[in-house]
């Protein structure tokens, strides 16, 4: 009952976006949501906003089905605990919200004794927002963060999928009080197979494996967001 109560926000959701929003998703793989059913790991990369569920607006209805009432994710314990308005939010939509730290502590242990083989994850590797400088809000540079190397250490097999985000600067800026609507909304997007992932990895000498998730997890970052203004 509580899933299908979480399903029901999200197609609510999913509805007033397609009212106040467009949304152009361009898919870099042969494969597309047709697959998520194997997925076992979304990464979603360019963290720009708290508003970043309004992507859900993008997925189709079987999806939003899965994310209802399988999805585990790690949060920010700023975020989900410290501002009541919006944690309610995302506890509301998402089933599987874990607070954690922005340290390797407790908290991430605590998360990744969540994590198996089978079990649907996602992840903002960044680990923090853009502000529209372009940096953290300590500027400095967006960096990806070795957590998501830690989780796929423990998938070994289903597939990833990735979301590069346009960024959501025009839509709610971090210290923005109100969304701005009407906007166009831009992701592009990739489902991969896991260990073809892993084993496609180019490991330096001087590298172990979560350095090598990283330098490409960065790459990606770098080089497979939509380019162009919203």
């Amino acid at each position: 009952m509580i899933r299908l109560i979480r399903f029901v926000l999200m197609c609510t959701l999913k509805l007033v976006c397609a009212v106040l929003y467009r949304y152009q998703l361009r898919w870099l793989s042969d494969e597309n949501f047709k697959q998520f059913k194997d997925v076992r790991l979304i990464v979603f990369l360019n963290h720009t906003s708290l508003l970043e569920p309004l992507f859900i607006g993008a997925a189709p209805l079987s999806v939003l089905w899965r994310l209802s009432g399988e999805l585990i994710a790690p949060g920010a314990d700023i975020t989900l605990n410290d501002r009541p308005i919006v944690g309610r939010l995302y506890h509301s939509l998402l089933p599987g919200l874990v607070p954690i730290t922005r340290k390797k502590d407790e908290s991430w242990h605590h998360f990744m004794s969540l994590v198996s083989k089978d079990t649907l994850v996602a992840i903002l590797p960044e680990g923090r927002m853009k502000r529209t400088s372009g940096l953290d809000k300590h500027g400095k540079a967006m960096t990806v963060r070795g957590g998501v190397a830690d989780i796929l250490q423990i998938k070994q097999h289903g597939k990833v999928l990735f979301v590069y985000s346009g960024g959501l600067h025009h839509v709610h800026a971090p210290g923005d009080k109100w969304p701005k609507i009407f906007k166009t909304i831009k992701a592009n997007a990739e489902i991969m197979d896991i260990q073809s992932y892993k084993d496609g990895l180019k490991i330096k000498p001087d590298e172990d494996f979560r350095e090598a998730v990283v330098a490409d997890m960065q790459r990606r970052l770098e080089t497979h967001v939509p380019m162009d203004k919203p």
